[in-house]
């Protein structure tokens, strides 16, 4: 690990502005992605500045019937929110698939949202990667891709974004809030905080350098029922071989809304809003899922080891709306 200087930042806007000032410097919180990377010698900062004690840990109603989450409340503490567990079950479900317990009482929100890949080129320094050093290549490409995207890669880039929470505030339509080194705010539908590789992967999110988020907010809970669904190679502390969150309401024997989100599959959350439309006014039967499935999955392309990924998404998304369905 390379030297750096270290700061705690005493407010949000001090924090962001001594970001800007300097190009080298990160943000660290719950550190679960960052150190890791920094004893590989992948990331470099010059410079940290702590904003895990700034006052952002609390979760809190809003005026509307929705939910505010600081960007520093651990993921443990919003996986057993009684709330989050009430009224935002495929938030709950999808933290508690993610990582270890041990990790869940040390990451953040905010960390969440913004971890890197864990693709094996990535982590490698001996092989080239565009989102490590732009314009080296991409060895998954023609190397062991078993675990990268299926859907919205480049040729310059097919690694996928591995956060389960992702996946659920996908799904529940999660507003992201920014302050800028000025002190501006923002507020990002999260589909739109993550960009697609093209041929820039190393631009990963909307986010100017010393932006920082303070906060997610969901809205009002969706009606009908919420299931978050995940295979891995092993039970626990294993990154989506794929994912699924839906929300499905049902009227009579018809879906009346849906909402379906994929992990594992995507360099970002991947929201299937064609299988979405597919849904709505559909009769509630298994027909209408595998159809989903098949509209979930359009324009899905493997790259030789990942191929299996494509008809396992499908299964998986139409078991997962079969299950939400029966449920509701």
């Amino acid at each position: 690990m390379q030297s750096f200087t270290y700061e705690r930042a005493r407010d949000v806007r001090e924090a962001a502005a001594a970001i800007a000032a300097r190009p080298e410097a990160k943000f660290i919180s719950g550190g679960t992605n960052l150190l890791d990377l920094m004893k590989l010698e992948i990331e470099k900062p010059a410079h940290l500045v702590d904003i895990s004690r700034l006052p952002l840990d609390r979760i809190e109603d809003g005026p509307n019937g929705g939910l505010r989450i600081g960007a520093q409340v651990r993921n443990s503490d919003l996986a057993a929110d009684q709330r989050v567990r009430s009224r935002y079950r495929v938030l709950s479900q999808a933290l508690l698939a993610g990582a270890s317990g041990q990790i869940r009482n040390k990451a953040s929100t905010g960390g969440n949202l913004l971890q890197r890949t864990r693709c094996y080129y990535f982590y490698d320094r001996n092989m080239p990667c565009n989102k490590r050093e732009p314009g080296s290549g991409c060895a998954a490409l023609q190397g062991f891709n078993r675990m990268h995207a299926v859907l919205g890669a480049s040729e310059a880039c097919i690694a996928v974004h591995p956060s389960d929470m992702a996946v659920a505030m996908a799904a529940l339509d999660a507003q992201v809030e920014t302050v800028a080194p000025g002190g501006e705010t923002r507020t990002i539908p999260i589909g739109d905080l993550y960009r697609l590789p093209g041929t820039t992967p190393h631009m990963e999110t909307a986010l100017g350098h010393g932006e920082m988020i303070t906060a997610v907010t969901l809205p009002p809970p969706s009606p009908g029922r919420q299931l978050y669904r995940k295979v891995r190679d092993r039970a626990s502390f294993a990154f989506a071989l794929v994912s699924v969150a839906a929300i499905v309401e049902v009227s009579g024997e018809r879906v009346r809304s849906a909402r379906i989100a994929m992990g594992g599959v995507a360099p970002k959350p991947w929201r299937a809003a064609k299988a979405e439309s597919a849904l709505v006014g559909a009769a509630a039967s298994d027909h209408a899922y595998a159809e989903a499935a098949e509209d979930a999955l359009a324009g899905a392309v493997g790259h030789g080891d990942n191929d299996f990924k494509i008809p396992l998404a499908k299964r998986m998304v139409r078991h997962t709306l079969a299950v939400a369905v029966k449920g509701a």
